[in-house]
């Protein structure tokens, strides 16, 4: 019974370790930047809204958000909180 318990927690406490969605990634982020470039960084976004040629893309994971807004596919506006 143990053993079933601690493969899923240590699968899960290895995923938690991977995340790319880190202040230290974050920092790396430059207004310019390509969907694609932050993408490499940070991750694929969660999801992605247009209104009035803006696009605005959010990551999140736990309580940690960062929100980037492009405008032709550069990156205009950088917004974070909670990253760790």
């Amino acid at each position: 019974m143990r053993k079933r318990l601690l493969l899923p927690l240590l699968a899960l406490m290895t995923l938690a370790a991977c995340s790319k969605l880190t202040l230290a990634n974050y920092d790396q982020l430059k207004l310019g930047m390509s969907l694609k470039e932050v993408s490499a960084l940070i991750g694929e976004p969660d999801k992605c809204d247009e209104t009035l040629a803006v696009r605005s893309c959010h990551w999140q994971q736990g309580e940690s958000k960062v929100e980037v807004n492009f405008i032709g596919d550069q990156a205009i506006l950088l917004d974070a909180s909670q990253l760790k």
